[in-house]
């Protein structure tokens, strides 16, 4: 999946870009998996359905107005912080794969498939690079799935030096999924590791 391909997502992206990060303040990178086909899939905007785009980071768009269960849950986290223009001024919301990829009409993370992650780890790797070149933080960093985009993400740490810290949280949409019952703890978990 290629959002960015599309001329009206790429107008959302920049809308997005202009209202949250035009200016040279240092961000902690947040690094989920990759885009789901409900959320950045759509929108190009990680964690973000076109929903949470139009509502909450206030970018009109036509995009079909679908919920996907990792937006949610990062736009209560980004509530809990005080709102989008106070998240979004320490933080950059990413995926280790900024592009997401599909089996059979359901998503596929990068790393479900070996051969695809040995074939997309030197452009996760540039991407990587770029974003922080752009502005990140060098000292730590957040990745939202404890496990094996946790040990990709720490692969290429070791291997790079990207960061001094690498801070993991439970992905928000097995939180929603599995975990919901217990959304108040995950909140408050988010809630201190952003803090």
């Amino acid at each position: 999946m290629n959002p960015y391909s599309d001329a009206h997502v790429r107008g959302c992206v920049r809308a997005f870009l202009d209202r949250y990060f035009s200016d040279n303040v240092k961000r902690v990178l947040v690094f989920g998996i990759n885009p789901g086909r409900f959320g950045a899939g759509i929108t190009g905007v990680t964690f973000t359905d076109p929903v949470a785009l139009a509502e909450k980071c206030g970018v009109d768009n036509d995009l079909p107005r679908k919920q996907e269960l990792s937006s949610v849950f990062m736009y209560n986290v980004i509530e809990r912080y005080g709102g989008t223009r106070e998240f979004y001024r320490r933080f950059f919301l990413t995926a280790v794969s900024p592009l997401g990829f599909t089996r059979n009409g359901r998503n596929l993370n990068y790393y479900d498939d070996l051969a695809l992650a040995r074939a997309v780890t030197p452009f996760i790797t540039n991407t990587i690079e770029q974003q922080i070149a752009l502005g990140a933080r060098h000292d730590r960093a957040i990745v939202l799935g404890a496990g094996k985009n946790l040990q990709f993400l720490q692969q290429l740490n070791e291997r790079h030096g990207y960061f001094q810290t690498i801070l993991p949280l439970e992905h928000p949409r097995w939180i929603m999924q599995y975990r919901r019952r217990q959304l108040d703890t995950y909140l408050a978990k988010y809630e201190e590791a952003f803090a």
